[in-house]
């Protein structure tokens, strides 16, 4: 199903977990793109990273309301910081190991993850310091992860910046799965809380993340994604009539 320039795969949760657990026992990699409305604004810029990926999912209740205004619904919402519980899960009944980037150095964001997911290994977590993307810390960070060799990688380093780290980590690590996640780490570290249940039903979670962040989100939420959000579903019903 396609919602703005983006093909989405129509997935529950569930079978994202599925076909990547079935992709493991085969030996074969990776590579989820959970892209919201931002990214949807951006497709142009996010188009390599979309070719590249082997499941791209919606994450945000606007591109739900769009697919079916259009006639062509999604079956549900994945969000990244939902997946990186249920496949950490799900990983876990497999004896699966995980790595973590993101987050603030010294945070718990593995302990906590392993707590959750009873059998998944921490293979182990980096919390790259601002602008480590131009430093010698890049490499460190990449050999850090090729000598793990996990199952699964969390990137959670907001876009396009975890996707460029998924780039140059998916070609070391063929056999991985790379999930490009945004504040998903913070989440699980306790550095951020994640909106209400019904917040995130109602799509409403993007006023809670305004509200916790709002100097570094209030351009971007109130000046770019919220008019397009508008746009995209004006759209929508104009196709469908």
């Amino acid at each position: 199903m396609t919602v703005g320039d983006i093909a989405f795969d129509a997935l529950t949760e569930e079978e994202v977990i599925a076909h990547v657990r079935a992709a493991l026992d085969r030996g074969e990699g990776g590579r989820i793109l959970t892209p919201n409305v931002d990214i949807t604004l951006r497709a142009a810029e996010a188009r390599g990273f979309l070719d590249d990926a082997s499941l791209v999912v919606a994450d945000g209740m606007p591109l739900l309301w769009a697919a079916r205004l259009a006639g062509t619904p999604l079956p549900e919402r994945v969000a990244g910081s939902s997946l990186i519980w249920t496949l950490s899960r799900g990983a876990g009944l497999d004896g699966r190991s995980a790595f973590l980037i993101g987050g603030t150095p010294g945070t718990s964001a593995g302990p906590t993850l392993a707590a959750g997911c009873p059998g998944l290994r921490i293979a182990g977590h980096v919390s790259p310091p601002f602008g480590f993307e131009h430093t010698d810390f890049y490499a460190e960070l990449c050999a850090r992860v090729r000598e793990a060799k996990p199952d699964i990688v969390y990137v959670g380093l907001g876009f396009p910046k975890q996707e460029h780290v998924i780039d140059r980590l998916r070609p070391e690590l063929p056999g991985a799965w790379f999930v490009g996640c945004g504040a998903s780490v913070q989440f699980v570290a306790g550095e951020l809380r994640r909106a209400p249940r019904w917040m995130q039903r109602s799509g409403l979670e993007w006023t809670h993340r305004l509200l916790s962040e709002p100097r570094r989100l209030a351009g971007r939420y109130l000046m770019h994604d919220l008019p397009f959000a508008i746009r995209l579903l004006s759209s929508a019903v104009r196709n469908r009539a």
